[in-house]
């Protein structure tokens, strides 16, 4: 099996508040503070459906606790000190 394993980082986060979509055919959203990022950039809005291990379709509830992982192709990242001089 061959080994993908991308460059990743993950970042604790907790569900603020659940956003009611005004829209019935648009799902309601979850807006997530992720510990670490930009005060002015540390909330994010995600689709609030997630699955459960037998394939359930789920929710997060206000207050929860979860991790928020970025992860990128090997093609897209260049090393640290490489961005940092330019």
């Amino acid at each position: 099996m061959k080994d993908n394993k991308k460059p990743k980082i993950t970042r604790p986060g907790t569900v603020e508040k659940i956003i009611k979509s005004p829209f019935p055919q648009e799902p309601e959203k979850a807006e997530i503070a992720v510990e670490g990022a930009d005060h002015l950039y540390r909330e994010i809005r995600i689709e609030n459906t997630l699955e459960d291990k037998q394939g359930k379709k789920v929710k997060l509830k206000v207050g929860a606790q979860v991790d928020v992982t970025v992860e990128a192709d090997p093609k897209d990242t260049i090393p640290k000190n490489a961005s940092e001089s330019s």
